[in-house]
């Protein structure tokens, strides 16, 4: 009783919406409830009803469309119970006679998904199988014109491409050789090279001369020296408390200044100009040491890495020195370039200072290519490797000194230098005095005692005059500020001249009352 008081609201409810289908099957399984109820085989456990609508134990034979649906053990008893309603049909009889009605418009989906049975209502998207919804033929034919035309544009474009080099081309890619020839291969060669310098904007540096001519002696110096920023002059950490925050490498002021005496000092950093600019600032405020300052504008980017590239300096390779922390910076000219340790905020250091007597050597000496001396050292430790071979040729200066100086006797002398003399009875016994005074210095020690001389005299300059400099400085940004509001005001200043008359020029009297105008 159980079942068909709660089978025969959900029948008569879903009955008049559903396909012909689940109608069947409902009335199949109400039909093995009423047989199952009546042999035993439905179960009450007070609490919980298992009927066909929740889970069953043994899982449903398929249904045969065609024939009312039995159990397939021996034949049950009909069983007794009273009669159905009027209004609710048996199951012998519903799976003839109910008719298909079409679904009403509702927000319920149908659930009719029998085979055979066409969907109903409206347009589902699909494409029907007797038509088509393809492009039309004038759709097509548009669809042709258009792609010839991109055709002839793409073959047009690679043709002026592959033209020949133009004056013009020729001057501005003197330093770098253009594929030049006739043929299919010269052709696609000039092809290529126009590509790349279209595309090269955003690979290659803003301009074809990073640096302009070197002045004339005296004022130019012999050998031009290429600094990095990071973890070479200065670090940069951040944290919570602090946020970012820069510190100088010590002796960096000092590395500076004295350096200037010997090289053409260039700031060469991958950072932007708005991140380095105020860093540089801060190094050389005077603007007395460092010449120039290149940002990641200057550089090239090849195979994924920024790279510092030494043949758009505008100056001779052979007199360009380079100290970096980072070895693909300079990968294209690896043998201009002293790849150092980076320093990481480490207090006390004095790996920039180490590498003063290195590169004093190179301003004194004046080789005439100094790429072969700084692939000698590359993958060392440039530091001590030079003060080991200085070392050596302080020996090697000492000992030809002295024995120039071994035959020679002093006035006075009792005997000859090789045996017994007075002089060697009652005189000190050492090696730093010579026959004829105490040791002379090496050419580089006598240079390097002037540079340092020079230094000082500089620092005490700056010290002397630290006031009037700082006024000067001030004067001068504040006439940079004064031309940066006027160019920004000569659209302006024009507009109005073309409306007004020129500055300077009085507008005409206006006419007197009564008279007329002429």
């Amino acid at each position: 009783m159980a079942f068909r008081l709660l089978a025969r609201p959900l029948s008569q409810h879903l009955r008049p919406q559903l396909g012909p289908q689940l109608t069947r099957s409902l009335a199949s399984k109400r039909h093995r409830g009423n047989q199952n109820r009546d042999s035993g085989a439905f179960q009450q456990d007070g609490d919980r009803t298992e009927t066909s609508l929740g889970s069953e134990r043994r899982p449903e034979r398929p249904e045969r469309p065609s024939e009312p649906i039995d159990e397939p053990d021996a034949p049950i008893e009909p069983p007794v119970s009273p009669p159905p309603p009027a209004s609710q049909p048996e199951p012998s009889q519903v799976e003839p006679e109910v008719p298909e009605q079409p679904l009403p418009a509702s927000s319920l989906p149908s659930l009719d998904f029998a085979p055979g049975v066409p969907p109903q209502g409206g347009r589902t998207g699909a494409r029907a199988a007797g038509g088509s919804t393809g492009p039309t033929a004038d759709q097509r034919r548009a669809g042709r014109i258009l792609t010839f035309v991109f055709a002839v544009g793409v073959g047009a474009g690679i043709w002026h491409l592959g033209r020949d080099w133009e004056p013009d081309e020729l001057k501005r890619r003197r330093k770098n050789p253009l594929p030049m020839g006739t043929g299919f291969w010269a052709f696609w060669a000039r092809a290529k090279t126009r590509t790349m310098e279209i595309t090269g904007l955003f690979r290659e540096p803003a301009w074809e001369e990073l640096l302009p001519p070197p002045m004339p002696p005296p004022h130019q110096k012999p050998y031009t020296l290429l600094l990095s920023v990071d973890d070479l002059l200065v670090t940069s950490t951040w944290d919570r408390t602090h946020g970012w925050r820069t510190a100088k490498r010590p002796g960096v002021d000092y590395f500076l200044a004295y350096m200037s005496q010997f090289y053409e000092i260039v700031i060469f950093t991958s950072q932007p100009y708005f991140h380095a600019g105020p860093i540089t600032e801060k190094l050389d405020p005077y603007q007395f040491y460092v010449m120039y300052k290149l940002f990641r504008e200057a550089t090239r980017f090849v195979d994924g890495h920024v790279v510092k590239d030494i043949s758009f300096l505008n100056r001779d390779p052979s007199k360009v020195v380079a100290l970096d922390t980072h070895a693909e910076h300079f990968s294209l000219q690896p043998e201009n370039a002293l790849i150092v340790p980076p320093w990481r905020g480490e207090a006390g250091d004095k790996g920039l200072i180490a590498l003063i007597p290195f590169l004093e050597s190179i301003g004194i000496y004046k080789p005439e290519d100094v790429r072969p001396i700084l692939s000698k050292y590359a993958g060392k430790d440039v530091a001590v490797e030079y003060a080991k071979q200085e070392a050596e040729h302080k020996r090697a200066f000492l000992e030809d000194w002295h024995a120039k100086n071994r035959g020679r006797s002093m006035p006075g002398a009792g005997l000859s230098s090789g045996g017994f003399t007075l002089s060697k009875l009652f005189t000190r016994s050492d090696n730093r005095l010579g026959a004829s005074g105490p040791e002379p210095l090496t050419y580089l020690e006598q240079k390097r005692l002037e540079a340092q001389q020079l230094y000082l005299e500089e620092q005490a300059y700056l010290k002397k005059n630290e006031g009037e400099i700082k006024r000067m400085m001030e004067d001068d940004l504040k006439e940079r500020e004064r031309m940066a509001r006027e160019q920004g005001n000569s659209l302006m200043a024009v507009m109005g001249a073309l409306i007004n008359g020129p500055p300077g020029v009085p507008p005409p009297p206006a006419p007197a009352s009564g008279e007329k105008k002429s």
